[in-house]
């Protein structure tokens, strides 16, 4: 039974997990690992559907209601006899039968969550409830993937797990802040009062192909911007940091936890921080020395830090990132340039 690590403390559930389908028994039968990703179409959850379908063991399934997400991510796998594509919102009852889920269904980008904040809360509430009900119902372990949202604005730096946070309870980001805390909450409350065995991953800023190009997020924004020749628009001061996580590194962390005995939170992010002026200076040295960088007005409750301790994930998941930010963001711009038919200079 998994060890509950929530804010630091090693406790177990008295209440066993409910059985899974009794094909999971079969002495004649052994059936494929059925596998739930909602937010499948999306970026991280496109490049997680990548990573299962190289085990020929496994059956994945993909739920997405297409707001941020494209069934372009997906081309590769559409008619494969192990995967399977349904439009779905998850704020409907979904009844299939699965092993695991991979709960990513919600908008991540502030101009998407902003955009439609009472549907990203239902995402991160209602949901997570129907999720969980699915996971009660046959039986299935569900991750879901929290934010370093959770910890808002920080007063702690690098935040661990055990840090309950600094969060603006009626701020404009809130519907995604605390809808993420309530979402948490959920999955406890399951954990302890069913015996659903959970896992909770608090991921930290990640980029990589695939993201939207005009999501919003600063490393797509800054790409962007040097590809079509436009200032890099760093918000004031410059000085506020982030770290960076590429996709594939984000994608192990998530499947370790899957397969583990922790059911976390766990932060699982690049703890290299960068200024937003730092970021700016690399993407211009990169991919275009000739714009310029352009200071413009910060956004309400923007955090002034982010860094994630991954103290955790060393010692319970054995991770850790391994693609260093100036060798991730070629990859990047390569998937931009094609999708922007913006070609490179000899």
């Amino acid at each position: 039974m998994a060890a509950n690590s929530s804010n630091g403390e090693q406790q177990t559930t008295s209440k066993p997990p409910p059985l899974p389908s009794p094909l999971r028994f079969s002495k004649f039968f052994q059936s494929n690992m059925r596998i739930l990703v909602t937010g499948g179409a999306g970026f991280i959850g496109s490049h997680l559907v990548d990573k299962l379908m190289e085990n020929e063991k496994n059956e994945v399934i993909v739920v997405d209601n297409y707001f941020t997400g494209s069934k372009d991510n997906l081309r590769k796998w559409i008619g494969h006899p192990r995967f399977e594509l349904i439009r779905h919102d998850v704020t409907e009852p979904l009844l299939v039968e699965v092993d695991q889920i991979y709960h990513l269904a919600c908008p991540a980008s502030p101009i998407f969550y902003k955009y439609n904040p009472v549907k990203t809360i239902k995402t991160n509430v209602i949901g997570t409830l129907n999720m969980l009900g699915l996971a009660k119902r046959v039986g299935a372990r569900i991750l879901l993937t929290s934010t370093s949202e959770v910890y808002g604005d920080p007063l702690i730096h690098p935040q661990p797990e055990s840090y309950w946070g600094n969060v603006n309870p009626i701020g404009v980001r809130s519907c995604y802040d605390e809808g993420k805390r309530v979402a948490e909450t959920l999955m406890f409350d399951y954990h302890r009062q069913h015996g659903i065995e959970i896992r909770i991953a608090r991921i930290f800023n990640t980029y990589g192909p695939r993201m939207n190009i005009d999501d919003g997020r600063v490393v797509s924004n800054f790409i962007a911007q040097a590809l079509r020749g436009e200032p890099l628009t760093v918000q004031k001061p410059g000085t506020q940091t982030r770290s960076f996580c590429y996709v594939s590194d984000m994608v192990d962390g998530l499947i370790r936890l899957m397969e583990g005995e922790n059911t976390g939170p766990i932060n699982i992010g690049n703890p290299g921080e960068f200024t937003m002026l730092e970021l700016a200076e690399t993407v211009k040295e990169l991919i275009n020395p000739d714009v310029e960088i352009k200071m413009v007005e910060n956004t309400p409750d923007d955090p002034r830090q982010r860094k994630p301790d991954i103290t955790k994930a060393k010692e319970l998941l054995g991770w850790e990132p391994k693609v260093k930010l100036r060798d991730g963001l070629p990859f990047m711009e390569e998937d931009f340039r094609l999708r922007l038919g913006v070609s490179k200079k000899k």
